[in-house]
């Protein structure tokens, strides 16, 4: 019977830097993921590294050792990731205060830069003057989440780490310690366990009876082929109503409707926003769902239209633009806090996950987890 030292969960960002730091530490690692295409939440990800986001000094130091870590990644992991330092737009609603929505960023690492309408326009073209009040400016770091990905699994596999692309279906135990896991097709052994399944973690916790403060939005966006048009920056609101409905969706109330199916926790919202790739390719989004079964059905036509009309507001040249509709769970926790840790009574299995911003933070973390653990 073959054994690992470790086997890791999902294949997204999280599990591949986790993957990565614990084989560059000298463990054997497996690295199971259920899809080859990493049809994940990762995929389509803006991308965004918010270096200038810290307002404590526990992620402060975070966020210097992020942007650190990612200046030097292509040439560490031998694979371009497509880092660059942009400007990140926030744009303020043509019927909203400028002066109230800047407060909640008074804290951060980076001190906000309030842009009239005119130059938040200068700036970024593409908008609309008549859609905004004005723009909170920050620098921001920005990556090929995709590409960045790939790089973190091939440098995995260079080390010797090995990858199989199986959907993990149950967790194999010895009494009340994790000794594998259960695919669609055999069982896998290692001394532990770390699930990064980001918004299928809650799922395959909740197989087990274990219950943490850990759960997933439905996100979705629009992707473009390469365009000739030119987006600028990064283009996000600065009031994010994603933040709202999860608040919302975990109030104690609803807690049991989590385990329910079929159950919508709390309205969606969209938050307009857009990102151009180095190769001209455009992500479009997002709407944030809050529905209890991670396959509940979305009405795709619908929430393109949805998107569509919004982004067309705000940036009337991508209201039209051929793209392709997408979803992906996102997992979260409450108050931000990401969750990396031993589960109590379960010898043998962490948790990985709930990050808020993933692309940033779950590389430094996975390097402090492989190191500490």
């Amino acid at each position: 019977m073959v054994s690992y030292d470790w086997l890791v969960i999902g294949g997204g960002i999280t599990g591949s830097t986790v993957a990565y730091e614990l084989q560059a530490q000298g463990a054997t690692v497996l690295l199971l993921e259920s899809s080859p295409d990493l049809d994940n939440a990762t995929c389509y990800s803006y991308g965004g590294l918010p270096f200038w986001a810290g307002s404590s000094p526990e992620t402060r130091e975070l966020c210097a050792e992020g942007l650190k870590l990612h200046r030097n990644l292509s040439n560490l992991l031998d694979q371009e990731t497509e880092f660059r330092e942009i400007n990140l737009l926030l744009t303020v609603r043509e019927n909203e205060s400028v002066a109230e929505t800047v407060k909640q960023y008074q804290d951060c690492e980076i001190p906000p830069q309030v842009l009239s309408v005119e130059e938040s326009c200068e700036l970024e073209p593409l908008l609309n003057p008549s859609a905004i009040a004005g723009s909170i400016c920050f620098p921001h770091g920005h990556i090929n989440p995709k590409k960045t990905n790939a790089a973190y699994l091939k440098a995995f596999t260079r080390l010797g780490g090995k990858v199989i692309y199986e959907a993990v279906q149950s967790l194999q135990f010895d009494n009340n310690k994790v000794i594998g896991v259960n695919t669609n097709y055999k069982t896998y052994y290692a001394d532990n366990t770390v699930i990064c399944a980001g918004g299928f973690t809650r799922e395959l916790l909740t197989s087990i009876g274990v219950h943490i403060p850990l759960y997933f939005t439905h996100a979705e966006l629009l992707e473009t082929d390469p365009l000739e048009l030119e987006l600028k920056t990064l283009i996000m609101p600065a009031n994010d109503q994603r933040l709202g409905l999860e608040t919302t969706a975990t109030a104690p109330d609803k807690e049991a409707l989590w385990e329910k199916s079929g159950q919508e926790l709390a309205a969606p919202v969209l938050d307009p926003g857009a990102i151009q790739f180095r190769d001209g390719h455009l992500c479009i989004g997002q709407i944030s769902r809050t529905l209890s079964d991670p396959d509940a059905t979305v009405d795709a036509a619908a929430s393109e239209a949805w998107l569509r009309e919004e982004i067309g507001t705000l940036l009337p040249a991508l209201k039209d633009v051929p793209a392709n509709w997408h979803r992906c769970l996102i997992a979260f926790s409450p108050h931000q806090q990401s969750i990396v840790s031993k589960l109590e009574n379960y010898e043998g299995l962490s948790v990985f996950s709930g990050f808020t911003s993933p692309l940033l933070f779950a590389p430094v973390l996975a390097r402090r987890f492989a190191k500490e653990i």
